[in-house]
């Protein structure tokens, strides 16, 4: 084996389960960020008519 140091030897396969594991982290911070709801439009005042209807 060679020695390499404090570090520990990564296999190939390691480091491809680590790749797709970022790639799967990347792409569902693209699709939340491409779904996310501005503040502004969360924080918006809309009339609730429910509460009219007993009246």
């Amino acid at each position: 084996m060679q020695d390499q140091g404090d570090k520990p030897a990564v296999s190939r396969g390691e480091r491809v389960e680590a790749a797709e594991r970022e790639a799967a982290k990347q792409r569902i911070l693209a699709q939340a960020e491409a779904e996310r709801i501005p503040v502004e439009e969360t924080t918006r005042a809309v009339p609730d008519r429910r509460w009219r209807r007993g009246q």
